[in-house]
């Protein structure tokens, strides 16, 4: 079962080591929030459950609730905050193929 703990940690750490890392190379706000959102939240995740295994008891029910409330909070955030970046002017990254916000509103 500790086995398990470790390879569960270690993925959800490599994880968020991979969006920190996709916050920093990519080229604009909305592909940094794309790698935020998605890696972060799944390593996070799993992380939490990897404490569920080796704590156990209310623990368990502690990281439960707190990987529903990152599952739900973190892409809401993140949609907002790209919305707010679309609104707010911040053009894409010249290499983006296409604008579908844009293009839905004409």
């Amino acid at each position: 079962m500790k086995l398990t703990g470790f390879i569960i940690l270690t993925i959800g750490v490599l994880f968020d080591l991979f969006g920190c890392i996709g916050l920093i190379r990519l080229p604009d706000v909305y592909n940094r929030l794309q790698a935020s959102t998605k890696c972060v939240t799944l390593g996070t995740c799993l992380i939490l459950v990897s404490v569920m295994i080796f704590v156990g008891g209310a623990a368990t029910a502690k990281a439960f609730l707190t990987g529903i409330f990152i599952l739900i909070a973190s892409p809401t955030a993140a949609h907002a905050l790209s919305r707010a970046s679309h609104k707010a002017g911040i053009s894409l990254w010249e290499g983006s193929v296409c604008d579908k916000l844009e293009e839905d509103k004409k």
